[in-house]
């Protein structure tokens, strides 16, 4: 059986948080163009692998803007989970299973 963890409030709401940024991150990515700038787009039909890209107008601005927002969130957010003091509390194999274990605490649902 493994062992539980009892993480740190804080610990778990940044985790939380950034599954929340990662997640938003993730979608907003999927619905831009291809290319940050505008590109005319291009195809290599002579490659092992063809590939091609429509032409695109780019990100606009305010989408930009936004990523990087996510972004650079989505790093202070790691960094407060990686170097949060809660670590210095274990040692080896279990600071590793706890960071797994921290990584899907959001997943379990409340005990009754």
């Amino acid at each position: 059986m493994a062992r539980s963890y009892d993480f740190p409030p804080d610990l778990l709401t940044a985790q939380e948080e950034l599954h929340q940024v990662a997640g938003t991150l993730t979608a907003l990515l999927k619905g831009l163009p291809w290319s940050v700038e505008p590109h005319p787009g291009f195809s290599d039909p002579d490659i092992w692998r063809p590939r091609q890209r429509p032409a695109t107008d780019g990100w606009p601005e305010e989408d930009h803007a936004e990523v990087q927002r996510l972004r650079d969130r989505q790093r202070k957010l790691t960094i407060t989970v990686v170097t949060h003091p809660f670590w210095a509390t274990l040692e080896g194999p279990d600071r590793v299973t706890a960071r797994m274990q921290l990584k899907h605490a959001h997943d379990a649902a409340p005990a009754a």
